[in-house]
């Protein structure tokens, strides 16, 4: 069965084309910057193909996917695909995959609210398909569904309410396709259902407590927006700021959050989010960055510690995402940061493992560490096929 995963954003378009239940990866790549000349790039059989295309939307992109994989040999026809799992960011409340239909869709105009830009992505992008492939079925992959086992205690928020009865407030948590992806990687290491504390690290960030395999919590909340300082997001900030900023500049509370979301976090202190640009001026020294690396780590430790609180004879801390499977330094400097907790660095480990080098996981930790730490490469993607070939098989 070849299914086709999906990850569809307000201005691109990330896939993966898998034979299931082989897990044997066909293709995969994205296309970003839609609206003006899009940047595309392609994978196949570790052959990398680049260029730009001028494609106004969705449709289009699927279009220019559709011709790849027809022009690549990838598929013969189109009935060759016979599945497309889609990632939607907020289930609000709906935790098992579904085959999208016309009230699927409908639900998720009610709710794209909730999360506007990514929402209007991933409608656009199911819409697209149903133009293009109107006899291939279509399922959504809910990126809050791993964490619908969050205790009562754990996603009320102490406001009233009458907000959560009537208007859905509450703490779904996020990054819940890459968790439940490691969560049943590390099943396999142990042998059992484990307790985990899960750092999902890159441009958006969040730590994930799971308890026998299941998640009891993870510091996003009712948005992706909460918890951890992030690349270009706030993280948990004093709501009180926002009216004062209000009545000091006369921006809109939606400017505001624009803002939060999009200009914050290491981007709103030193105007680059990503962690290697951020890394090359820690190393030059910049005073600024020095400080958000310094804010960024320690915000990653907070969490770590709260969790450690939370369970009881945690199994393994583990490292994914872009930053966490990748940046040794990072690695070394949270590590260290946890010499309280009896976890302690293997500095030879944690240097050689990266996916730029032959070896992408493994334990970073000394021996004598109470709780190992891995690095395992999440991969959102082959959990979202997974998903939508046991809905579909």
């Amino acid at each position: 069965m070849k299914i086709l995963s999906i990850n569809a954003g307000s201005s691109s378009l990330k896939f993966k084309l898998y034979n299931m239940p082989e897990e044997e990866l066909l293709i995969y790549g994205y296309i970003d910057k839609l609206g003006s000349n899009a940047d595309v790039k392609v994978i196949i059989n570790n052959k990398i193909m680049q260029t730009t295309k001028d494609l106004q939307n969705h449709e289009e992109a699927v279009e220019c996917l559709i011709n790849m994989l027809l022009e690549n040999k990838i598929i013969n026809n189109l009935e060759d695909i016979d599945a497309i799992g889609h990632r939607i960011v907020n289930g609000a409340g709906k935790y098992k995959p579904e085959i999208i239909n016309e009230n699927v869709i409908q639900r998720l105009e009610e709710i794209k609210i909730l999360s506007i830009a990514h929402m209007k992505g991933h409608i656009a992008g199911i819409k697209a398909f149903q133009t293009l492939l109107p006899n291939v079925k279509q399922v959504t992959i809910y990126d809050t569904a791993f964490h619908h086992t969050i205790p009562k205690e754990n996603y009320l928020y102490p406001v009233p309410l009458e907000w959560y009865k009537n208007y859905g407030v509450r703490k779904f948590g996020f990054h819940g396709i890459s968790c439940e992806y490691i969560t049943k990687e590390m099943e396999k290491v142990l042998n059992k259902k484990p307790n985990l504390i899960i750092c999902h690290i890159g441009n958006g960030a969040s730590i994930t407590a799971v308890e026998d395999g299941k998640s009891v919590d993870n510091s996003m909340g009712f948005t992706a927006n909460a918890g951890l300082m992030m690349g270009s997001r706030s993280g948990d900030i004093d709501y009180s700021i926002l009216p004062y900023i209000m009545s000091m500049t006369k921006q809109s509370i939606n400017e505001l959050d624009d803002i939060l979301n999009n200009e914050s976090g290491l981007k709103g202190l030193t105007g680059v989010s990503d962690n290697r640009d951020l890394e090359k001026l820690v190393s030059e020294k910049n005073e600024i960055a020095i400080i958000a690396n310094e804010m960024y780590i320690n915000k990653i430790v907070d969490y770590i510690a709260k969790y450690y609180l939370k369970l009881y004879n945690i199994d393994a801390l583990v490292l994914c995402g872009g930053v966490g499977e990748n940046a040794i330094k990072f690695r070394e400097k949270l590590i260290n940061k946890l010499e309280k907790l009896n976890i302690y660095l293997d500095k030879e480990k944690n240097n050689i493992i990266s996916k730029f080098s032959e070896i992408n996981r493994g334990i970073i930790t000394t021996e004598n560490s109470k709780i190992p730490c891995y690095v395992i490469p999440t991969d959102e993607e082959l959990m979202i096929a997974k998903d939508t070939y046991e809905l579909l098989k």
